[in-house]
């Protein structure tokens, strides 16, 4: 069977609680397909009967993956068009799906996402946060060392970062970005996204660890946390990086320039130190 006339292996988003977020062209995926899969069959089939879709539903999911992924990487050679699907809003992220994408990618076979709802896109740009740049953890690890580093890389990221959390968890979650060394950063625990009780609550990290110290927020939880400022430059700093453009053969012009646009130093200091470095 040539590649051409291989079917399509989709990956459709789906609400994460409202339903009318769905979007046209995925109920029209949806229902022009040979096969769904989900990881909870009886959770997206509520979805599906409300769109009036009939296309046959199969579980995938982390337990049954590496068994199912071949089988459906045969269906795909054979002709039949594929639609993988989340629980909750765009499939992958923090949700199985990726052995599949990358079987079929090396198997030659199209892969082509439908957009949609997204419970990280919401939450971020929700926020009030600077998108700028941001970092996607997933969920936090529960416990051990892997817990503690992935707390101390959100901690030094000068990236907003957003990661998912039980909502059990989230005032300990909190408490330990707070005991790392975050307690002054803005943060938001955004939950029930799109739902009727939606909620962003905002507020530093060590105020949102003593809200929900001994209260749990109720429904599913996202939080962004903002990014870590930089640290300003000392002028004994600024002067060492002077005088080794001076010596690199940059002019007193340029290298004040560079102390501006660079470290974002003052341009009477940047002025002084770009003239002291000719002696």
């Amino acid at each position: 069977m040539s590649a051409a006339r291989a079917g399509t292996l989709y990956l459709v988003s789906t609400p994460i609680g409202n339903l009318g977020d769905m979007t046209h062209r995925a109920v029209e995926v949806l229902s022009s397909t040979a096969l769904i899969i989900a990881e909870d069959t009886r959770h997206s089939r509520r979805l599906l009967d409300h769109y009036k879709i009939s296309t046959p539903l199969k579980s995938y999911h982390e337990h049954n993956e590496a068994q199912e992924t071949p089988k459906l990487v045969a269906r795909l050679r054979t002709g039949d068009s594929i639609a993988l699907i989340s629980d909750a809003g765009t499939p992958l992220i923090s949700d199985p799906g990726s052995r599949l994408v990358a079987a079929a990618l090396e198997a030659d076979l199209p892969v082509v996402p439908i957009p949609g709802a997204s419970a990280v896109m919401a939450a971020i740009v929700g926020s009030g946060m600077s998108l700028e740049r941001f970092t996607y953890v997933g969920f936090l690890p529960r416990k051990g060392r892997e817990r503690s580093e992935t707390i101390a890389d959100v901690v030094a990221s000068r990236s907003t970062v957003v990661m998912f959390e039980a909502a059990n968890r989230v005032g300990a979650t909190l408490d330990a970005l707070a005991e790392g060394g975050a307690g002054e950063r803005q943060a938001v625990v955004a939950r029930e996204l799109t739902k009727q009780f939606e909620e962003f609550k905002r507020g530093s990290v060590a105020e949102l660890a003593g809200v929900y110290k001994d209260v749990d927020p109720k429904g599913e939880v996202v939080l962004v946390i903002a990014g870590a400022e930089k640290s300003p430059i000392s002028e004994s700093e600024l002067s060492d990086a002077a005088r080794k453009l001076r010596a690199s053969g940059n002019s007193p012009r340029d290298i004040m320039e560079h102390l501006m646009s660079t470290f974002g130093a003052p341009r009477n200091l940047a002025y002084k130190l770009a003239h002291e470095s000719e002696t």
